[in-house]
């Protein structure tokens, strides 16, 4: 992802100039790959399978790790936090540091023995034809090549992603030739790989090429094993705008997936996540977040410093937040995690028990569920008359839901799922009544306050609370004051609300619980006017907290 490009791109799209929903869709159906070449992941009926015909949906992130070599536990943190793949940076030495032969085997080994499917790019195109520095598709093609005798046999568990972005925004259009010759030409070589490409735009295609193009493409792979990725930041802030480039590709019958995608707002616009993660779950495509860490700009890091249990707002949006990781994620067959012939559901999960019980947050606990192979998680929703609402998903038998209203009644029940996506029949319910307010006495917190940016008449901050007590924080308010007439204007991982100077901030879902010692983050952007001084006093559910 480049700011650079995000700019530009924002710029045309005030300008009135993005016509994403104008552009024509190919409308001809992709052709079902043939049999005979479908030796690993494949493309079936315009979907993305494993060999053996099961339905694979991409839930990952992106890693940097041409730029972070020593940084390989990062396989297992994401794998541990649910990921099923993960997209692996790398140069063919056009303009970083060339990933050896050894390297990417060894990438591949880990991406294996962390039972994620990787996803496998060249860095070094992104934005060519308008950044000097990219490097061809061509070149990239010829790097795959050099590599054919290390990735040959890993069909099963490698997809090829030719080049990231591999187009700037200077004559989009030229992109299209260029990608079938490399497509081609790594046929040629005998590639039996799923390929994937990318869109130019910088990857997000505001111009519509790969949109208008993607069936000449697709045709152009003799195998029918061709994945389009689209990247989506700032010019996806609308859910139109998401939801018809991505029904385009699915009503031609062509695979896609959000190869990359960003969420928390900056001055160059506010993508929107939320309908980005939805529309993936709901048309069954998959998504892959940008990035891991080690980000030159860390509002996009999903773990601060690459270490896993300091998830930042984006990170905890990511994996814990609704249609998240931790919510959709299954783990590729090849591996074992799941059997495309278990049809049994798990048994109904026991009557959830309320604990916890503020104003705005409580925790259930259940009995878990059995299956015939393993329950692998559960899914909790709130019941009104005859419909339901997904409010929290875990993996253990107990959560905590948050951003409820003081002093009302609400009626819970849990699923649970297998492996196979196999769901249980509803639990019994259970009716909560909310407190009616006040704060918690005891509660011992320290917060931190900084300013990542500003720009004229605006700025992005973010706020760390660490819980210094020894027991868990479930659900929880922050209070503070602005003293020169700054306003929140948006906010990832709470939910503000502001009197003239006076802010109050409660959790989002996946921010609700602070664990002992542990902490969570939250962002924001907001307006300003000349001064912009950090408040000086906060306090956490009527207690006041230590400044950091």
């Amino acid at each position: 992802m480049s700011r650079v490009a995000a700019l530009l791109t924002r710029l045309v799209t005030l300008l009135g100039l993005v016509a994403l929903g104008v552009l024509g869709p190919a409308t001809a159906h992709a052709q079902s790959s043939p049999g005979a070449l479908a030796t690993g992941i494949h493309i079936s009926d315009g979907r993305l399978v494993e060999g053996n015909g099961n339905d694979f949906i991409m839930r990952g992130v992106n890693h940097a790790h041409t730029w972070y070599p020593g940084e390989t536990q990062s396989l297992a943190d994401v794998k541990a936090l649910g990921a099923n793949t993960v997209r692996v940076v790398l140069s063919n030495g056009h303009r970083w540091t060339k990933n050896s032969a050894a390297d990417v085997a060894a990438v591949v080994s880990q991406c294996k023995a962390n039972r994620l499917i990787c996803v496998l790019e060249v860095h070094d195109t992104t934005g060519y034809g308008e950044d000097a520095a990219a490097g061809t598709l061509d070149q990239a093609a010829d790097y795959w090549i050099g590599l054919k005798d290390v990735l040959a046999g890993e069909e099963n568990y490698v997809i090829v992603n030719i080049g990231n972005e591999p187009w700037g925004n200077t004559n989009p259009a030229g992109w299209t030739d260029p990608t079938i010759a490399a497509i081609k030409k790594l046929r040629n070589a005998g590639f039996e790989h799923t390929i994937m490409v990318d869109a130019p735009n910088w990857g997000q295609d505001w111009q519509g090429v790969m949109r208008a193009n993607a069936q000449a493409v697709y045709d152009a792979d003799t195998t029918g094993n061709l994945i389009f990725s689209i990247h989506m930041y700032s010019v996806y802030d609308t859910a139109q705008e998401i939801t018809d480039y991505l029904n385009a590709f699915v009503n031609a019958g062509l695979p896609i997936l959000i190869g990359e995608f960003g969420g928390p707002p900056d001055q160059w616009g506010d993508p929107d996540e939320d309908t980005m993660m939805a529309a993936a779950q709901q048309l069954r495509l998959g998504y892959l977040a940008w990035s891991w860490s080690g980000n030159t700009d860390p509002i996009l890091d999903l773990s601060i410093g690459f270490d896993p249990s300091r998830l930042s707002s984006w990170g905890q949006r990511i994996f814990n937040g609704a249609n998240g990781i931790a919510q959709t994620s299954r783990e590729a067959t090849v591996f074992g995690g799941g059997n495309p012939g278990d049809t049994q559901a798990p048994t109904a999960p026991g009557t959830p028990t309320a604990s916890a019980v503020t104003a705005t947050s409580l925790s259930l606990t259940w009995t878990a569920a059995t299956d015939n192979v393993g329950v692998t998680g559960y899914d909790v929703v709130r019941v009104s008359g005859g419909s339901e609402t997904t409010v929290a998903a875990s993996t253990t038998n107990t959560v905590a839901v948050t951003g409820l209203t003081a002093d009302t009644t609400y009626t819970f029940a849990v699923y649970a799922r297998d492996a196979a996506g196999n769901r249980s029949a509803r639990s019994a319910t259970v009716n909560v009544t909310t407190d009616e307010g006040g704060s918690t006495p005891g509660v011992g917190c320290s917060v931190g306050y900084r300013i990542i940016g500003e720009w004229p008449g605006g700025f992005q901050g973010e706020i760390t609370i660490r819980n210094t007590g020894t027991s868990a924080i479930s659900g929880w308010t922050l209070a503070f004051a602005f003293a020169n007439g700054q306003t929140v204007t948006n906010m990832w991982g709470g939910t503000p609300t502001q009197n003239g100077g006076a802010v109050r901030v409660t959790p989002a879902s996946y921010t609700s619980t602070i664990p002992a010692a542990g902490s969570v983050t939250v962002g924001f952007t907001g307006s300003k006017g000349a001064g912009n001084t950090a408040p000086t006093a906060f306090s956490l559910n009527g207690s006041t907290c230590a400044t950091t």
